[in-house]
């Protein structure tokens, strides 16, 4: 069984479409400003609304207020709130009480400590996404991990991997890591913030989609 495949990042209606002709099963769309590949709400809650019921749509905040989160949720209705910050587990379980969507929360995998400090989100976040640690922005640096850190680890909440993936190396994550999904974005653009349609598909053909 291949894995989930998230392609993140996503700013227009072409991005969409790729995403979806080529076997992707998540898309991301970003509201986190300080990124490349931020959108506005506007833009969001169009190209959700053009993904909907093809594909799971994930929604990108990073440490939002209350109010920007709210406004966020009501406009866009995502299948998936995807927190890329310090958010800690009691936010996300007042969200997870006020919507009808999964939750992720994005963490930044250093050491193995870090697999023992995530424990605090079990039975709250939906799934886990293991990403390179923050650096020039929370994610989206085009940086991995050190995959090594999850072999043989025995999981108690699903979870996915991300950072520094790309058509090249997506399939040797894969392998290394047993992920039950992968997420990429700057290793499928041809500039910060600009998808190349073929990359998408190079990187959803390696990771077996």
């Amino acid at each position: 069984m291949p894995p989930l495949v998230k392609i993140c990042g996503l700013r227009t209606p072409e991005d969409v479409d790729a995403a979806i002709r080529f076997g992707a099963t998540h898309i991301g769309l970003n509201l986190y400003e300080p990124s490349p590949r931020s959108v506005t709400l506007k833009t969001a809650a169009e190209l959700r609304s053009r993904a909907q019921g093809r594909v799971k749509v994930a929604l990108l905040l990073v440490n939002a207020s209350q109010q920007a989160t709210g406004e966020a949720l009501a406009a866009v209705r995502p299948d998936i709130v995807q927190f890329h910050g310090s958010e800690t587990p009691e936010w996300l379980a007042a969200v997870k009480r006020l919507i009808p969507a999964e939750v992720w929360k994005a963490v930044g995998l250093k050491d193995a400590e870090t697999l023992v400090r995530v424990q605090k989100y079990r039975g709250i976040a939906d799934r886990i996404l293991y990403d390179a640690p923050a650096a020039a922005l929370p994610g989206g640096n085009g940086t991995r991990f050190d995959w090594a850190l999850l072999a043989n680890h025995r999981h108690t909440m699903d979870w996915g991997i991300a950072g520094g993936l790309d058509p090249a190396n997506v399939a040797e994550a894969i392998t290394a890591t047993g992920a039950p999904l992968v997420d990429v974005s700057s290793g499928v653009e041809s500039a910060p913030g600009v998808k190349d349609v073929d990359k998408i598909a190079a990187f959803l053909k390696a990771a077996g989609r």
